[in-house]
């Protein structure tokens, strides 16, 4: 992993969103990049993010404003640049709901974008940031997303004797992320009301230092077209409720539209291209070439029988209202 990273020029569009500070900390502090560029369209987010890795103290950075609606602008970032990893979208449900065109500009042809300036440029390996959500999508932003899933990998059959590879890593929700439920249920502490949406509702859950070393590690084995899923735990909402605010009414207001009970991150009818690791699995892509890398690269995986789901309420894994607080202490 580290002879990979060490001596590249990467690139992280939506660079200062959570997921890019924390991916952007971890590569400074336990890497050492040729270059680092720091890509997003808000002037204050990259003002803020560089009072924390100033040029002068982190010389290796570059701060690029850019939007991955933008082609030339993308063609002109990914100049020498070896690793992409494309974290930049519009991820809020409900906004994407109500304006769904800008979605669809952003995580689809977005993707577009960073797939043909990648393939032009000659950037060597890009990783596409997923969600659960793309899996079985019931709301736009979850449907975006596995379009976007789907150009990514389907990217390395557009590759030809291009050198560059691309897969995506799909999770779960990040803890303490911006726009998350841990920052909202500690407001509405303050008020005496937790409202909940359904007391039956479970999620996958990972931290931002545990998504950031997926995509490094994920970025070390990759081989193009794999769409990787780590194996973590989920956790219930009461539970959740219970860790941050105890002695709050609890107000149940019923699930929302776009909004799942539980959440999947490998579909049934995925099943049958899905390998499992010690950590994670790969869903496998379709094209006739993957069979034989597969048998290469992933010798001590092991099929997943058919019907089987990887689903937050059928998890083997689970959190505990101790292991919960013990997480948001460190937030």
């Amino acid at each position: 992993m580290e002879n990979f990273i060490n001596g590249k020029e990467i690139l992280i569009t939506g660079g200062t969103g959570s997921f890019g500070k924390k991916f952007t900390k971890i590569v400074l502090e336990e890497y050492k990049p040729k270059r680092l560029v720091i890509f997003s369209r808000d002037e204050l987010k990259q003002y803020e993010m560089s009072s924390v890795f100033p040029v002068e103290k982190y010389p290796v950075i570059r701060y690029f404003i850019g939007d991955v609606r933008d082609r030339n602008r993308l063609y002109r970032a990914f100049d020498n640049i070896d690793v992409v990893v494309h974290a930049a979208a519009l991820k809020q449900v409900p906004t994407a709901e109500y304006n769904p065109i800008e979605a669809i500009n952003t995580n689809i042809n977005g993707a577009i974008n960073v797939i043909d300036a990648a393939l032009d440029k000659g950037v060597e390996r890009v990783m596409a940031l997923s969600t659960d959500k793309a899996a079985n999508p019931i709301n736009l932003y979850g449907a975006t997303k596995l379009c976007s899933d789907k150009l990514f990998v389907a990217a390395n059959a557009y590759a030809g004797n291009y050198k560059t590879r691309f897969a995506v890593v799909r999770y779960g929700n990040v803890v303490g992320s911006r726009g998350s439920v841990i920052p909202f249920f500690l407001k509405m502490k303050e008020s005496g009301v937790i409202p909940i949406t359904d007391k039956r509702m479970t999620r996958f859950w990972i931290t931002l230092e545990q998504g950031v070393k997926f995509v490094i590690n994920s970025l070390n084995v990759m081989q193009g077209g794999e769409i990787f899923v780590p194996k973590i735990p989920s956790m219930n909402i009461m539970d959740l409720a219970l860790a941050i605010a105890p002695d709050c009414e609890f107000k149940f207001i019923g699930i929302r539209p776009g909004e799942k009970l539980h959440e999947v991150m490998v579909p049934e009818d995925d099943a049958r291209k899905t390998l499992e690791m010690d950590d994670y699995y790969i869903i496998q892509p379709d094209h006739y070439f993957w069979s034989l890398k597969s048998k290469n690269n992933y010798v001590n995986a092991k099929i997943c029988e058919d019907g089987f789901k990887y689903s937050s309420d059928s998890n083997n894994c689970w959190l505990n209202i101790d292991s919960l607080r013990k997480i948001i202490n460190k937030i």
